[in-house]
This record gives structure tokens, sequence and C-alpha cells, in this order.
């Protein structure tokens, strides 16, 4: 049972990992390759828009994707820009990634590689993930400026699309967890969290929305909630 007190936390949450930027032309747009084809959509349509001359698509696959996606997440987004009209010649394939500071450092070394310079970067993930991608993307690209994008959706857009309330509550939570330890571990930046959003992740853990935790050797969640 997902109380009211679970949900006004979850739409804290939800609320937090969304940077809140607007789109603006960049040099390149980047989609983080995952099971969700709204982020290839959600590229797509800025590209349409004027807002990137190149798109970029990362992402292997993983134990989520590897059955919808066999042929690996960047692939699949490439050929649904395609099939949606965008020029083959305007999208890039970055097949190798397997996590988010891989994405990035990956996709970085391809367009060096290819001599394609930039200043800027329309980074597309989930909506619940923009502000992890951000903070990876600033850590280990500071001379470029990201501006955030995903899926123009609410909360119960999300989760009527995923059909899984408990397992998004889990998903919003692992990815605070994330913003709190993974500064420490120097996969990104460091972001201020207000109390309100601390205060509602410790909620939901001590609830039970755990399932997308980091664990410790003892196997407890790593919750490292700064005060």
């Amino acid at each position: 049972m997902i109380s009211a007190q679970n949900w006004a936390d979850t739409h804290r949450l939800w609320d937090y990992h969304q940077m809140g930027h607007t789109a603006r032309p960049c040099s390149v747009a980047i989609g983080l390759g995952s099971h969700d084809l709204g982020v290839a959509d959600t590229a797509i349509d800025l590209y349409k828009q004027g807002m990137a001359p190149l798109l970029l698509f990362t992402g292997a696959t993983s134990p989520t994707t590897r059955d919808r996606m066999p042929r690996g997440e960047a692939v699949h987004y490439q050929e649904r820009a395609i099939e949606l009209g965008v020029p083959r010649s305007a999208v890039l394939v970055e097949p190798r990634a397997r996590n988010t500071g891989e994405n990035i450092r990956f996709s970085r070394e391809l367009l060096a590689g290819a001599g394609i310079g930039v200043t800027s970067i329309l980074l597309i993930s989930k909506p619940y993930e923009e502000r992890r991608a951000y903070a990876t993307a600033r850590k280990l690209w500071p001379e470029v400026e990201i501006v955030s994008a995903s899926s123009p959706m609410t909360l119960k857009d999300y989760v009527d699309a995923i059909g899984d309330a408990r397992l998004v509550i889990d998903m919003l939570v692992g990815a605070l967890q994330r913003l709190l330890i993974y500064p420490e571990q120097d996969f990104m930046i460091s972001q201020p969290v207000p109390q309100q959003v601390l205060g509602a992740y410790e909620r939901l853990c001590h609830a039970g929305f755990t399932s997308r935790l980091i664990r410790d050797e003892e196997g407890q969640g790593l919750s490292h909630a700064r005060r």
C-alpha cells in the first residue's frame, strides 16, 4: 500500500531530480541509453526544433534492456531516429557505455575523434535522472555547458507509462542515493540537497522503497544523508 505521505514524498523527489532547464540550441544533443524510448523521441523532437545539428545516442545493454533492445540501446535509438525522419548522417552511435559515467566519457571521446567541436550539450535522459546526468557531465566534461532535458511529463504520466508505481518510487529513491554518495567517490559533482528532499528520501527508505539502493558489504543501504 502506497500512502498519501509516500506519494507526497515521491513528488518532492521527482521535482528535485528535474533541473528545470529551458532547451536552447547546443553543439550536440546526447541521448543517454535506457529502457525508455521516450529519451530517443525527446532527442528527435529537439533535433527537429533546431536545438542541435547532430544527435549522439550512447548505450550498450543492461539486464533490463537485453531482451527489449538486443542490438544495444544506442543502436535502437538510432533506428528510431531514422524511422522518424532524421538523416542517418545526423546520428552518431556510441555502443559501449554501460553506466552514466561511461555515457559521458565515451561520447566525449567519439566526438573528439570525429573532430567535432563541442561547447554545449543538450543532455537528454529519463525525467528522474536529469540531475544525475547533469552532475556526472559537469564532473567529467567541465568545460562545456550542460543543458538538461527529458520527456515533458508528470509523475502520474510516468507511473502510468511504466505500469508499476512501487518500482518508480524505488528508482527515484535510488537516484537520490547516488546523488548523495557518488560525489564522495568522485563520480559526479556535489549538489545541495534541500532538507525537505532529504526528509522525503529518508521516509521513503524507512517505508521500504529500497530495491534500487546500493548496499554496503553487510547488505545495508548506503543512505549518507548529509545534514
